[in-house]
């Protein structure tokens, strides 16, 4: 076996997986979830990868890809790959060991002379604690870390074009992980582990503040009365260096906010613009409701929230700042619906009956759907959707 991915059912190890064995390799992949497990090996995607099922049942047919939670299978490959990352808790706290028991689980089947790759986002120093811990077990292998930097629905282009990050301590480390991330594309960055570790921080931490940006602008000109979008315009118009300011709305999913503040944390917690884009992009919700609250009457009133999916397009829900906002009309409105034409919930109702119940609509995802509207119920489009909406 080529390679395994420890945590391979998910949204970052299974199109990994369908492309490393889309260019031939063997893969198996090891994951706890049972069902998602049995749902790859049926050639069923879990969730929605734009171009994912297509090539999953190919490698699935041909017998390159095959997903176990048995997990003597980390094993069995020459290379394996953690996809596990550092998650934060309710404190928004590194948890250092969520790493360290992913690899502890199968421990007692790694043999010497494996590849061992962390593809997740790490705390810095992550890398070097499992350095560590392997060598503690007396296990001569070589680690890597090599970033993943897919964005979710566009992962079967991205992990062919864009360039891969290694990181490695040793030359024949770094030369090893180079050699099977060149099975997806020619264009690699070499560093060290713990500038790769920063690299991947900073990237997410650079769109989070990018977002809070346009979310604090945004708020500025509506609180004037003025068109965010007609300024946005005017600033990015055949204007390179604007180019990157993005419209402004929910800043959500499970990795931006977890990652700056990770960086935070990896600062001693001086970093006072990382926090104050969380309490921009946080407060969000908190800010809409209000600022309608000056205009309706939402006791009298029942407001539909379209869509609940953390962005446009994906039917991932993780930590989608819909949530906060149906928290907060819940209190304050007569009714609140969602809906949302990607995520499964029972208790979301469809678009057109919402479309007919609701005294005000909030755009909440950015989904595709919902560019063409037609209806006369006020409409809430912080993200210039549709080119219709109203102030709050």
């Amino acid at each position: 076996m080529d390679v395994c991915v420890v945590g391979g059912c998910g949204r970052v190890g299974l199109p990994l997986g369908i492309a490393l064995a889309s260019r031939g390799l063997s893969v198996v992949l090891y994951d706890i979830d049972a069902t998602a497990v049995d749902r790859v090996n049926r050639a069923v995607m879990p969730f929605a990868e734009h171009g994912a099922a297509e090539l999953l049942a190919e490698a699935v047919a041909a017998g390159r890809l095959t997903a176990t939670t048995d997990s003597s299978s980390v094993g069995r490959a020459d290379a394996l790959i953690v996809v596990v990352g550092t998650p934060v808790d309710e404190h928004l706290n590194p948890d250092l060991g969520a790493v360290p028991r992913a690899i502890e689980r199968g421990v007692e089947h790694l043999r010497d002379g494996q590849l061992i790759v962390l593809r997740s986002t790490v705390y810095p120093g992550v890398t070097a604690l499992t350095e560590r811990l392997l060598a503690g077990r007396g296990l001569k292998v070589d680690v890597a870390f090599c970033p993943e930097r897919i964005a979710e629905g566009k992962a079967m282009t991205e992990l062919f074009e864009l360039p891969q990050i290694v990181a490695a301590r040793t030359p024949q480390a770094l030369d090893r992980a180079e050699k099977l991330f060149r099975t997806l594309t020619d264009s690699i960055v070499r560093l060290e582990p713990e500038e790769a570790e920063l690299a991947k921080l900073f990237t997410n931490t650079w769109r989070y503040l990018k977002f809070a940006a346009a979310n604090q602008f945004w708020m500025m000109a509506n609180d004037f009365g003025l068109d965010f979008a007609r300024i946005r315009h005017a600033v990015t118009f055949e204007y390179p260096r604007a180019d990157d300011l993005p419209m402004p709305g929910f800043a959500a999913g499970p990795c931006l906010l977890k990652d700056t503040m990770q960086l935070a944390a990896f600062n001693r917690n001086n970093f006072v613009l990382g926090h104050s884009a969380m309490l921009i992009n946080e407060g969000l919700p908190l800010y809409l409701v209000s600022r309608l609250e000056d205009r309706f009457d939402l006791s009298e009133l029942t407001v539909g929230i379209l869509g609940m999916a953390f962005k446009g397009g994906s039917d991932d829900s993780r930590d989608s700042l819909a949530y906060k906002l149906r928290k907060i009309l819940m209190l304050k409105a007569r009714e609140t619906l969602c809906t949302d034409p990607h995520v499964r919930d029972d208790r979301f109702l469809p678009l057109d009956d919402v479309l007919k119940r609701a005294d005000l609509l909030i755009i909440a995802a950015p989904h595709a759907q919902y560019a063409e509207l037609e209806t006369d119920t006020p409409l809430i489009d912080m993200w210039g959707l549709t080119g219709t909406g109203v102030l709050v």
